[in-house]
């Protein structure tokens, strides 16, 4: 189940702001998320600042705005952090 508490919906946008322990760790992360998006043919819009990460998801294809596609990806991320 999608949940609310840890996306927020911004701007049309599900955004989701995390930290890591260093630069590594976030990059493996990213690493992970990037094979994940590319097997869902949906790819974010992120930030990456040293140890912080920001995805921010919408579907271009519809007009950026959430759509279950974006739904279902932030559900595969959060199942990386488990």
């Amino acid at each position: 189940m999608f949940d609310k508490a840890m996306w927020k919906e911004t701007d049309n946008k599900l955004v989701r702001e995390f930290r890591f322990k260093d630069f590594q760790e976030a990059f493996t992360f990213m690493t992970r998320v990037a094979f994940l998006a590319e097997k869902h043919n949906h790819h974010p819009h992120w930030i990456n600042v040293y140890n912080f990460v920001r995805i921010e998801l919408s579907t271009h294809d519809s007009g950026d705005v959430i759509t279950e596609k974006d739904r279902k990806l932030a559900l595969a991320i959060d199942a990386i952090l488990q």
